[in-house]
């Protein structure tokens, strides 16, 4: 066997939609990703699932053809999945590949297109409302849309999907009354400013207000403990900050939107809104989750903004757990100051751009569409662990 050049490949390539892969994934078919993307970027985020056999090999995108010693390691009985970062180099890289007999394809528009992957599922709580979970698989975002009679509740929206709840709005026949967020944001692009141009409210806690949030359109501010009607439904808020002075949690009957203080498998870190106190947010942290959400029913169902590799999603592809399922978090029966010493001791890495992301929900500076989606790759690291606290 000798190296396969792919100069001069001139054949059409097999290809695979992002959202085919990631069925492929859920579906637990066996899929094998060679990844030519450099080192820092493969790093940085990259497909990530138990089904998935990786390889990153970054060396690829420098040479003329494919190396010998990389041919002979590749599976011959397996389909490759070739991906880049926006499509074109994995696409020479294919059809080296496929002269060479392998069974090969490459991700359509590569990472870039992963990153577009959005997905809708809904929750059966068995409530007077439909409450639709937003999934984005490449960052762990979750959004949702509260449905009651004829009007809806957009939370957490993303900026880069905003469409996707208007149209999905206008699909179920509801109108959008309010577009909440449950803090600033660290990690994604805010969509709230891009709903809220068609739809008539949004609403704010005075914490965030006071950090300088501010929108073109009127806004009300809602303290803790004030109810937001939606259709039949009421949505409590919860001021329950920790992760971000303004932390709100909003409850919908038996279901808790807990932002990015309580995750089904972590708890929030303390230090993005500001390192220099973080010890003091871990504080609040532990009064927040510990004392006032635990203190819910245990039927409750705890349904976060973010997921990681660490979550199990349920049957229904929801990433939510009952309050009840998260007895095996040790943090979570921690006394205060064993649990503050946890928290502040073991925070990953930040996010990429966290900085320029919370300056823009801010609205301290405004990117364009195209700007503030590159603002976004990779996981989010808004929890205190990378690693699943339960067990």
């Amino acid at each position: 066997m000798t190296g396969a050049s792919f100069l001069h490949i001139e054949e059409e390539v097999e290809s695979i939609a992002p959202r085919q892969l990631k069925e492929q994934n859920d579906s637990g078919e066996d899929v094998f990703v060679l990844d030519i993307r450099s080192e820092d970027d493969f790093d940085e985020w990259h497909i990530d699932d138990e089904n998935v056999e990786i390889v990153n090999n970054p060396s690829l995108q420098l040479l003329d053809d494919v190396p010998e010693d990389l041919l002979t390691a590749l599976p011959e009985e397996r389909t490759i999945t070739v991906l880049c970062a926006k499509g074109g180099s994995s696409e020479l890289i294919v059809g080296a590949l496929q002269a060479e007999g392998y069974d090969a394809n490459h991700l359509e528009r590569g990472m870039k297109g992963w990153a577009r992957l959005y997905e809708y599922t809904e929750r059966d709580a068995d409530i007077d409302a439909t409450i639709a979970q937003y999934q984005r698989p490449s960052s762990g975002c979750l959004a949702y849309l509260v449905v009651s009679n004829d009007e809806a509740a957009v939370i957490d929206a993303l900026r880069a999907f905003a469409e996707n709840y208007i149209q999905d709005a206008r699909t179920l026949g509801v109108e959008i009354k309010y577009t909440l967020d449950t803090h600033i944001h660290a990690d994604h692009i805010s969509g709230v400013r891009t709903v809220v141009e068609q739809t008539n409210a949004t609403a704010i806690m005075p914490a965030a207000a006071s950090r300088g949030v501010g929108y073109d359109r009127s806004y009300e501010i809602i303290e803790d403990g004030d109810t937001l009607m939606v259709g039949d439904v009421e949505i409590n808020v919860l001021h329950t900050p920790g992760h971000t002075t303004g932390m709100t949690a909003y409850k919908v009957e038996n279901v808790l939107l807990t932002g990015d203080e309580l995750f089904t498998e972590s708890i929030a870190r303390p230090d993005l809104e500001d390192p220099e106190t973080a010890t003091d947010a871990a504080t609040m942290l532990y009064k927040s989750p510990i004392k006032k959400v635990l203190t819910q029913p245990e039927n409750t169902i705890i349904a976060p903004t973010h997921f990681s590799d660490a979550a199990t999603p349920n049957n229904d592809d929801t990433s939510t757990k009952t309050l009840s399922e998260l007895d095996t978090m040790d943090a979570l029966s921690m006394d205060k100051d064993t649990f503050v010493a946890f928290v502040v001791s073991n925070m990953p890495s930040k996010s990429v751009n966290y900085e320029a992301i919370i300056a823009t929900n801010l609205g301290q500076k405004s990117p364009d569409a195209k700007e503030a989606f590159e603002l976004e790759p990779g996981p989010n690291n808004c929890a205190a662990s990378t690693e699943a606290l339960t067990n």
